[in-house]
């Protein structure tokens, strides 16, 4: 019984003292400069140390066995290292870090290829053709407020109750962005709503074109929010005579 318990004894003691070997790194970068605060780590064990300010990282009551350790500091390296405990006494592992490279994000640009001038780059263009201008005269026939405003996109805000001018709003935008052109030149310049071209008679139109969106590459600043172009009729071999009557309730014509 004695020789059992002795057995017992010198087993528990030898486990206890071959679980506490000690592990120390020395961890160091270029020009064997120390690196403080670089961080140690037994993966399978999942332990970490930080090494102090000599860079040294100290693990304690480590068993016998292989390990594998990751070294890993801000701007350096990962290190990976296989080591075995324990270790000749008053031996410190050294492991040195490199420097890490600079690396940029991938930055893929795709684009259409095209060989046309922006001139040439086809647009929407929305067209109020002589069917709906002759409709919309027949309703009033004084002005075109009333046959743009109908248009999806565009609203027709009055600034002028005396002088009845308008301003047309592109999708949202302020009237000041949109551009009316005369059979597509800019000739009411900056004034188109001070001078109340919106007041223009369908009956000398042949159509009118629209664009929604930014036109201000080819027309200019005034085209940020679109613009409007109006068709006048040209002359034809064959002579044409319109009339229209417009009479009102209260018995004016």
């Amino acid at each position: 019984m004695k020789q059992l318990l002795s057995l017992c004894i010198v087993l528990v003691t030898a486990l206890s003292v071959s679980a506490q070997h000690t592990l120390k790194l020395t961890v160091k970068g270029p020009g064997n400069t120390t690196l403080p605060g670089a961080t140690v780590k037994i993966i399978s064990l999942n332990k970490t140390a930080v090494a102090d300010s000599s860079g040294l990282a100290t693990f304690n009551d480590i068993a016998r066995g292989n390990y594998e350790i990751t070294v890993s500091f801000v701007g350096m390296e990962e290190e990976e290292r296989a080591v075995t405990v324990p270790q000749d006494p008053g031996t410190t592992v050294e492991i040195a870090l490199k420097e890490a490279g600079e690396t940029e994000e991938a930055v893929t640009v795709i684009s259409t290829r095209s060989n046309r001038s922006i001139s040439n780059t086809p647009s929407r263009v929305q067209i109020l053709d002589g069917d709906e201008i002759q409709e919309e005269a027949s309703m009033r026939p004084g002005d075109i407020r009333m046959m743009l405003a109908e248009s999806t996109g565009i609203q027709a805000q009055p600034t002028s109750a005396t002088s009845a001018t308008t301003n047309l709003r592109i999708q949202g935008l302020d009237g000041r962005y949109t551009q009316i052109l005369k059979d597509g030149f800019p000739v009411f310049s900056g004034a188109a709503t001070g001078l109340g071209l919106l007041q223009t008679p369908p009956l000398d139109l042949k159509q009118v074109e629209i664009i929604k969106g930014s036109s201000s590459t080819l027309y200019g600043g005034g085209a940020i929010a679109g613009l409007v172009n109006l068709i006048s009729k040209v002359p034809t071999d064959k002579r044409e005579l319109n009339f229209l009557f417009n009479i009102t309730s209260a018995g004016g014509i």
